[in-house]
Order: C-alpha cells, then sequence, then structure tokens
C-alpha cells in the first residue's frame, strides 16, 4: 500500500477508492496554494539605510583677518568756543581751515549796550563815594558831640549806621562796575590756544546767545582716526586697545600705525555701530582733518574654527551643524555659537572641538541618529578654512 506524505499531512489510499491517484492528483492546485501562502507569512528583512556624507575635520588655525572698515580723520581735542555774553555778532575774522594762535581775536560782538553800562557802574561808584564822604563827615562831626555831650547817642548810632551803609553801596558799585568791564571785554571771542578752526557756527549779523558755538578750534597736533563698527567686528577683540593699521583713502601706500583708545559702550541707536577711536601714531602733516581712513585690525589671528556658510543648520531657533559620530557611525545635530559670519564663511565661537568631523553636504535631509559613511575618506580628513 502507497503512502503519501506532505508537510506533516499522511494519507493512505483507500482500498474502497478505485482511483486513488486521480484523486491525489486533483489535490495538488490546493497544496501548491498554500505553499505560495505560508511563504508570504515569513518577515522580510528590510536592510537599513546608510546615507554616503562629505565631511570636514575640526581643526583651528588662524584666519586671516581681511575685515576692513572706513572712517575719517578727526581732531583727538576739539572745542567749542562763544562768547559768555548774548549780542549780535558784528564780525568774524575766521573761516574754516584758518590757523590761529592763543589770543587771537577771532569775532567781535555790538558793544554799544555794554559801554552804556559801564558809564552807568561808573556813574554808580561815583554816586556811591560821595555818599561814603557824606556820611563820613556826619559821623566824624557827630562823634566830637557826643563826646562833649552836645548830641544823644541816638543821632551818633544813626550816623554810623549811614556810614556802614555808604561802605556796602560802594563795594557793591564797584563790583558791578567791575563786571560791567569784564562783559565789555566778553564781547570779543580770543582763541584759547594754537589750533586750527574746523567749524564755524554763527555768521554776521546773526544773534547769538551766551554758550552759542561760534567755532570749533581743534589742535593739530593731536590725530584721531574715527570708525563706526558692527557688533561682529567686536566680539573677538582679545584686548581692550589693540593696535591698528590706518591708510588714506586717497593714498593706500602710506601706512600709519595706531592703537585703540576707545571704543563706546553703547551702539547708536540708527545704525547699532559703536564709534571706535584710534590715536594715529606720527601722522604725516598730509593727513588733514575730514580726510577718509581704511583701517583694519594689527596683529596675528587667532586660531579659528572657519567653516563653510553651508553646514550651518538650525537647531530650537539657534544655529547648529551636523556631526558624525565615528562610534556609532551616526549623524548628531550640534549647538554652536556663531562668532561672525564672513563673505563665504563661518566662524564658530564655541561648540566643536579639534578633531570633530562636521558634516559638510546633504544635510537638509539628515535626521537625528541616520546611519552614515563618509564618501571620500581623503576629503572627509580635509579642512575647507
Amino acid at each position: 500500500m502507497l503512502t503519501l506524505t506532505t508537510y506533516g499531512f499522511k494519507w493512505t489510499p483507500s482500498t474502497l477508492d478505485p482511483h486513488p491517484w486521480s484523486t491525489v492528483m486533483r489535490s495538488w492546485p490546493l497544496l501548491l496554494t498554500l505553499l505560495v501562502a505560508l511563504a508570504g507569512c515569513q518577515p522580510e528583512s528590510t536592510p537599513v539605510e546608510i546615507r554616503p556624507v562629505r565631511t570636514i575635520v575640526v581643526d583651528p588655525r588662524p584666519l586671516s583677518d581681511d575685515r576692513r572698515a572706513v572712517g575719517e580723520v578727526k581732531p583727538r581735542y576739539e572745542s567749542d568756543l562763544s562768547f559768555r555774553v548774548t549780542g549780535k555778532l558784528v564780525s568774524r575774522l575766521v573761516d574754516v581751515g584758518a590757523t590761529v594762535r592763543q589770543g587771537d581775536t577771532l569775532a567781535t560782538l555790538d558793544t554799544q549796550d555794554y559801554h552804556n553800562r559801564l558809564r552807568s557802574a561808573e556813574a554808580d561808584v561815583a554816586a556811591s563815594e560821595a555818599a561814603l564822604v557824606e556820611a563820613r563827615s556826619t559821623e566824624g562831626r557827630l562823634a566830637k558831640l557826643l563826646k562833649n555831650g552836645w548830641t544823644p547817642q541816638a543821632n551818633y548810632d544813626t550816623a554810623l549806621r549811614n556810614l556802614r551803609s555808604a561802605e556796602a553801596k560802594l563795594a557793591a558799585a564797584q563790583a558791578s562796575l567791575d563786571l560791567t568791564r569784564d562783559q565789555l571785554n566778553y564781547t570779543e571771542l580770543k582763541a584759547d590756544f594754537d589750533g586750527i578752526i574746523t567749524t564755524v557756527g554763527a555768521e554776521v549779523g546773526q544773534n547769538v546767545a551766551a554758550g552759542e558755538m561760534v567755532v570749533k578750534l581743534a589742535r593739530p597736533g593731536d590725530k584721531d582716526g574715527v570708525f563706526n563698527i558692527a557688533e561682529t567686528g567686536l566680539v573677538d577683540l582679545r584686548n581692550d586697545h589693540p593696535n591698528v593699521i590706518v591708510w588714506p583713502l586717497s593714498n593706500p601706500e602710506l601706512t600709519i600705525e595706531g592703537v585703540v583708545r576707545e571704543i563706546s559702550p553703547v551702539a547708536d541707536s540708527t545704525t547699532r555701530t559703536f564709534t571706535v577711536k584710534v590715536t594715529l601714531q606720527d601722522p604725516p602733516p598730509s593727513l588733514r582733518f575730514g580726510m577718509s581712513l581704511g583701517g583694519r585690525w594689527k596683529g596675528s589671528p587667532a586660531p579659528v574654527v572657519a567653516l563653510p556658510l553651508s553646514v550651518l543648520f538650525e537647531k530650537n531657533g539657534s544655529p547648529a551643524v551636523w556631526v558624525f559620530d565615528p562610534q556609532s557611525g551616526s549623524a548628531t545635530l550640534k549647538s554652536v555659537t556663531v562668532a561672525r559670519y564672513e563673505a563665504e564663511t563661518v566662524v564658530i565661537a564655541s561648540g566643536l572641538a579639534k578633531a570633530d568631523t562636521v558634516i559638510a553636504a546633504g544635510i537638509n535631509t539628515l535626521r537625528e541618529g541616520q546611519k552614515v559613511r563618509l564618501a571620500d575618506a581623503a576629503l572627509g580628513r580635509s579642512t575647507d578654512q
């Protein structure tokens, strides 16, 4: 007797079946269908996607600092000269660019009112002197009468009081006379020191108030280079008084060394820049006030991490870069702090260490923990600074 065993099922033809093998052949389609169904139920293994990436190995190096700024030459010491009294300007003897000596007359006011005040003050002094002579004479006469008993004490006390009052009035008149004479002298504006006129603030015929600027006088020997610098140009300064190289834009071959003496602590409300004043060392006479200057930092730059702008990504609203983890072979998003932006590179202040491997290409489709591999080992060890 034949026995057919298929996938655990044992079938033995019955002696009662007149055509046993025909029954077996009719069962083959059903068996094939079961085999296909069982094969489809087996689990399939999905291959893990490993993306090739291009990388940059972090290697801090000195970056040639080509940041430049444009400023102008300004005097270090500049004074606003003004009258100490009010009046009408009748003459201005200097103009912008004039060289003056200490004590030179620069402008004058109308003196008619002040001459009248002077004559009035002189008359007040004369009247006070006359009153004092009279009071002194009366006091002396009553003093003799009081001594001989011919006048009461009260009369003498009144005469003595009038004498003291006359003396005080004379002193006040003298002070008023001195003040009037000073005011008359103040109608002439004189130079306080040797210098150059840089600005004119009043014209002849104009009524000027006391303290109103008429001219600006600058010392010619002390010159500053004044620049307006954005905050990104100041974040990596290593000291408060760095050295600077400046040059006139009209003559770039003439280089002058300088030292930063002042950096404004507050940014300009309009331009959001900081005023930087540079003391120029031994400026040539050809360097005049108002000339345009170019300037750059002097000295060897410090090692920095400079990467292409294309590596920057974003993490929680802050700058970040994708870093390759050699142990797990995956990509990790790492937050960084940007020091400044250049034309084609970004300088990283913190967040990366030497020998970190930064993914440089294909970062837009990466996800955290994704498996990656280096596309080119030689390229992966390069550093594009």
